[in-house]
């Protein structure tokens, strides 16, 4: 099999979290990158000082060709997504000019925007990326990397191709794990039930393990993590569970299951330096927007066409709203109001 490194340079749009890890790897192996991101300052540190990979995973500094949009120049066979879900949209008006005719995109990013990319440029040439190690953007030049965990590409079409069978050799740079699946679908399925649980989560200030470990607040994960497995059956994909996430247990409400899933997911956290997710540190630390509309809404709004109640994550979508807007702060007792109504 190709090992991936080498050939024209991979365009990688958006060089904050994962975009940057990737970035990195692919660079230290061999791999010509050329990094964009909307961040001056990034851009700089990327390509005097080098972008600083910290962490328990492993630390190491590489110099990375960067731009911003505007001065971005040139076309790109081979694409990569990495910006919030909720930028996906103009991030494909601005990428769209550098995307070669015979070109594809990846999706290396949080929830479904394999849909809206396909939807730009094709199902052929978009590829299905499902990432969940940890990671946060630090500042300028700086990228913490928490932990290791599950990794996967495919093709949206299920089949197996020789751009695939690249992508995999590269992601396993990052993660040698990684995994080539007929089954992409499912494990965008599966980390949008896990998502919708870091969701609940970031409506307090622990955490993510002391948010989800205690038995009192664990109904509320269950009916959330339940309604998108509901979801996720209309749309008739089976979920892939990774790193303690058990669709089966929440598809069937297994009590007994869903709490050794909970088990496993908070031992699983309290392991990585990234303790609280990326829509906690948007919240409370970097004061802005999260991807709320682009998950729980869309998990929303794919409830009402099939006619399917999700009044657990119509709840959650509700609260992250206020907090974003400043009606509410993040407290635990955001979760206290949930439980009745997923008891």
């Amino acid at each position: 099999m190709t090992t991936g490194v080498g050939g024209d340079p991979i365009l990688i749009w958006g060089a904050g979290a994962i975009g940057g890890i990737l970035g990195a790897y692919f660079a230290r192996a061999g791999q010509a990158v050329q990094m964009v991101d909307i961040v001056e300052d990034h851009v700089t540190a990327m390509s005097t000082d080098g972008l600083l990979i910290e962490g328990p995973v492993e630390e190491f500094r590489q110099v990375l060709p960067a731009a911003t949009p505007e001065t971005l120049t040139g076309s790109y066979r081979r694409v990569i997504l990495a910006v919030k879900a909720h930028h996906t949209e103009l991030a494909l008006d601005m990428l769209m000019p550098h995307l070669a005719e015979d070109g594809y995109i990846v999706s290396a990013q949080n929830g479904m925007n394999e849909r809206q990319i396909a939807l730009r440029v094709g199902a052929h040439r978009t590829v299905g990326c499902f990432v969940n190690f940890s990671a946060d953007w630090l500042g300028p030049g700086r990228i913490l990397y928490g932990n290791r965990a599950a990794v996967a590409l495919g093709e949206l079409d299920g089949s197996m191709s020789s751009r695939l069978q690249e992508m995999h050799s590269l992601f396993s740079l990052v993660e040698p794990k990684a995994v080539m699946t007929d089954n992409i679908w499912g494990y965008l399925w599966g980390k949008m039930g896990y998502g919708s649980l870091l969701f609940a989560t970031a409506l307090t200030p622990e955490s993510m393990s002391d948010a989800m470990d205690p038995a009192v607040h664990r109904p509320v994960y269950a009916m959330l993590g339940g309604e998108v497995m509901r979801l996720a059956a209309a749309e008739g994909v089976q979920p892939i569970g990774f790193n303690g996430f058990d669709p089966l247990a929440f598809s069937t409400v297994n009590t007994q299951q869903i709490d050794k899933s909970i088990d496993t997911m908070v031992a699983h956290n309290r392991k990585t330096a990234k303790t609280h997710s990326g829509i906690y540190r948007d919240l409370a630390v970097r004061k802005r927007k999260t991807e709320v509309d682009a998950q729980i809404g869309i998990l929303v709004e794919i409830g009402r066409l099939h006619g399917i109640a999700t009044p657990a994550l119509e709840c959650l979508y509700d609260m992250i709203r206020d907090i974003e807007n400043g009606k509410r702060e993040q407290s635990t007792e955001l979760l206290d109001r949930m439980v009745p109504l997923c008891s």
